[in-house]
C-alpha cells in the first residue's frame, strides 16, 4: 500500500491488485467482503454504495480514463465522537475501486482518525491473497 497525494493536496492511501493476486473478480466481489468488515467492526457502519462510473458515463460532458472498466465507493463512517460541527466536513469515509483489464485499484482519503486508516489499510489488503 502506497501513500500519494492526489492533485497536489490530498493525501491518499493506494493499492494495485493484479486480478492474479486475488480471488475477487469483481468490484461486486470486492465490496461483498468491504462489507462485511464493515459490519465485524466495532464502531464502523456501512452507508451504501456509488457507481461512479455509472454516473459519469451517463453525463454529456463526463470522461473516462480508457483502462477503467468500472468505478464504485463503498460508503461507512468510523464517527464515535462528535466534538464540533465541522468534523462533519472529513465525515463519512470512501474506499473506491476501480477494476482496470487485468487489477483493481483501491484507493481511500486519509482521515484524520488513525484508527479509521488501520482498519481500512487492513481491509484493503485483505483483498490480495
Amino acid at each position: 500500500m502506497k501513500q500519494i497525494t492526489v492533485m497536489e493536496k490530498y493525501p491518499v492511501y493506494t493499492l494495485r491488485i493484479e486480478k492474479n493476486e486475488t480471488d475477487y473478480q469483481t468490484i461486486d466481489e470486492i465490496f461483498t467482503y468491504l462489507k462485511v468488515q464493515i459490519d465485524l467492526h466495532p464502531i464502523a457502519t456501512y452507508i451504501g454504495e456509488f457507481d461512479h462510473y455509472a454516473h459519469t458515463s451517463a453525463l454529456e460532458v463526463g470522461e473516462i480514463a480508457e483502462e477503467i472498466k468500472a468505478a464504485k465507493n463503498i460508503i461507512c463512517c468510523f464517527g464515535k465522537v462528535l466534538p464540533k460541527p465541522e468534523v462533519l466536513a472529513v465525515r463519512p469515509r470512501s474506499i473506491g475501486v476501480a477494476e482496470l483489464e487485468d487489477a483493481f485499484v483501491v484507493s481511500f482519503l486519509e482521515a484524520p482518525n488513525p484508527d479509521a486508516n488501520k482498519a481500512m489499510e487492513q481491509w484493503v489488503k485483505g483483498i490480495a491473497k
